[in-house]
């Protein structure tokens, strides 16, 4: 049955630890609808972190409970999509980072084991992301952030469906070209027309300004990670997928504190 709540259960099952029901096994085609499903599903889990931001900050401002909150949200992100960005983060950066042949490289990323690279990678972005939201202030804006990122890697991952797969299976096959050029193009429009919106409402132009930055930076970082995944092996993988989240998350509120 092609309706819309199977394709959301099923973008939910697959992207988080959330109870959703989803289905055993996913075709191309549900494939195409569930990857239509991806902004809203980082709407999902940005909502609970952002809440916890303003819980812990409702306490005070201080340094330490925006770090304490901080890392609180960026956990509960990693919680709730069972790591699987991260573990994509870890493998992608092995890969990339062992220098070899796209197909040495790619079973390099398959192996279960992280090696320097992958953990390098994880602990510097997982500090970014901290550290970035934490000095974001007020309470309001830092959520705000945390929200307009979940949302742009969301988007970002849209816009990479556009790159061949380097693999002939994997959810990296199942992911390319399920967003033809038209649809890409609309939802990068979309985001960018709704952040400009929300910032000029919350803030004025200054706002608006700023977060249109954040967005097309967090977009851009993805785009260059696409560009070499495609470069060095080949294509995009399930774990360049990740990868490109994680790091387009840490782009964006690293952009949203320093600006």
């Amino acid at each position: 049955m092609r309706t819309p709540g199977r394709s959301w259960r099923a973008a939910v099952s697959t992207f988080t630890i959330l109870p959703a029901r989803g289905p055993e096994a996913i075709g191309p085609d549900l494939a195409r609808r569930i990857a239509l499903w991806l902004p809203a599903v980082g709407c999902l889990l940005a909502v609970p972190a952002a809440g916890i931001v303003l819980g812990v900050e409702a306490g005070g401002g201080s340094v330490p409970r925006r770090l304490l909150g901080a890392t609180l949200a960026i956990a509960a992100l990693g919680v709730l999509t069972g790591a699987l960005h991260l573990d994509g983060l870890a493998d992608t950066a092995d890969g990339l980072g062992s220098r070899k042949p796209a197909g040495h490289a790619l079973d390099v990323m398959r192996r279960s084991d992280t090696g320097p690279m992958g953990v390098a990678a994880l602990v510097l972005t997982l500090l970014v992301q901290v550290t970035a939201l934490a000095a974001l202030a007020p309470a309001w804006l830092a959520a705000a952030a945390l929200v307009t990122a979940a949302i742009t890697s969301r988007v970002a991952v849209l816009l990479a469906t556009g790159a061949p797969a380097a693999r002939n299976e994997g959810f990296g096959a199942l992911r390319a070209g399920t967003a033809g050029p038209a649809t890409r193009w609309l939802a990068g429009a979309l985001l960018l027309a709704a952040a400009g919106t929300a910032g000029a409402a919350a803030g004025g132009l200054a706002l608006a300004i700023r977060g249109l930055a954040t967005v097309a930076c967090g977009l851009a970082a993805a785009a260059a990670l696409r560009w070499l995944a495609c470069r060095r092996l080949g294509g995009m993988t399930g774990d360049v997928y990740g990868a490109l989240i994680e790091l387009s998350t840490a782009t964006v509120l690293l952009v949203a504190a320093l600006s």
